[in-house]
């Protein structure tokens, strides 16, 4: 079942599931927000991360926010199946080469700026790096195209870069942008 962030979270709340398998990736509240919410909520249920977003801060920010596993969708699907396993026993799991990046993405510089980024803060960056509008990102995310403005402001200066482009370029470095996916 695909939906939101919102539909994961009312249908946790609602089913109790034993483990989650989502996307930070989502729309509504996003997957970081979701992850969080679930965590106060469904507190049992354990959380497994399946993303594109390989690098970091994107892992240790799902972990930090009460995710138990994270695979990267280049896993193979037997790999998945395995770590939905160990977390319905109540064991954590990580991808081998997302352990690596979190454990090499702690001495960067980048990654610890990206690290000090809000879930919202890290959706609008998703967002502008997708090439969205301010009134795009607003509507998708229930802002005010005021608040996108101010998030895009404190993402320039969280992140020591002076434009979009120098934003882009940031995002395509540490895997928040897919470049070999089509704009969307």
């Amino acid at each position: 079942m695909v939906m939101g962030g919102w539909g994961v979270y009312r249908q946790a709340a609602t089913l109790r599931p034993d483990v989650v398998v989502l996307d930070i990736s989502m729309p509504g509240i996003g997957g970081l927000e979701t992850i969080g919410r679930l965590a106060r909520v469904v507190p049992e249920a354990r959380v497994m991360v399946l993303s594109v977003h390989e690098n970091e801060p994107f892992p240790s920010l799902a972990l930090e926010r009460g995710a138990s596993g994270y695979l990267t969708k280049r896993c193979a699907p037997e790999e998945l199946i395995t770590a939905v396993r160990e977390l319905a026993q109540g064991r954590k799991y990580l991808a081998s080469d997302v352990a690596r990046r979190i454990a090499l993405g702690r001495s960067d510089g980048e990654p610890k700026r990206l690290a000090s980024l809000s879930p919202r803060e890290l959706e609008v960056f998703a967002c502008l790096a997708r090439g969205r509008s301010v009134n795009e990102i607003a509507a998708n995310l229930n802002l005010s195209p005021k608040t996108v403005h101010v998030h895009r402001a404190n993402l320039l200066a969280k992140l020591g870069v002076k434009t979009t482009a120098e934003l882009v370029a940031l995002a395509v470095r540490h895997g928040v942008l897919d470049v070999t996916q089509a704009p969307g």
